[in-house]
């Protein structure tokens, strides 16, 4: 683990609210010199504090109206048959997240496609041809309440 000081946490806490953030402007938000913000940034960078940048893109805006959370249980739980499941979902490009769970299920899939018939293609062609999955399903959003990639840094300190 990456010990956070606060002006680490200070850096970090205005690079996710604005990527395009230089080295200039993050040392005037923070009154701190050039040098040391731009040496503490490739530092986070470094060690993998900050894995990449991205641009956030707004999904509905480019015709991707329906995400799904769809909950995948295995047949077989050997390291071989895990293996190929994750390496064919991640994959796939509608699958925008995929997490290991505990539960009654073995992963948790967050998909975003244009509607649901796409859903529809996606559950039955891709999934469906996996030969590991013993069953799914599927909770369709209805609406957003928030949607944030912002981790709290500054939580407790002062």
């Amino acid at each position: 683990m990456y010990n956070l000081d606060e002006t680490d946490a200070k850096i970090l806490h205005l690079l996710q609210q604005d990527a395009t953030l230089k080295t200039r402007e993050l040392s005037e938000k923070l009154n701190l010199s050039y040098t040391p913000v731009y040496e503490r940034v490739r530092r986070l960078e470094k060690e993998g504090v900050i894995r990449k940048y991205v641009a956030l893109v707004d999904r509905e805006k480019v015709g991707k109206k329906l995400m799904a959370f769809c909950n995948i249980a295995l047949k077989e739980h050997s390291k071989n048959m895990g293996e190929k499941f994750v390496k064919a979902v991640t994959a796939m490009p509608e699958v925008m997240e995929c997490f290991n769970i505990s539960g009654d299920y073995d992963f948790l899939l967050k998909v975003v496609v244009d509607d649901m018939s796409q859903y529809q293609q996606f559950l039955m062609q891709k999934l469906g041809s996996l030969e590991n999955i013993g069953s799914t399903h599927s909770l369709f959003v209805m609406g957003e309440i928030k949607n944030s990639s912002a981790l709290e840094m500054l939580s407790g300190k002062k």
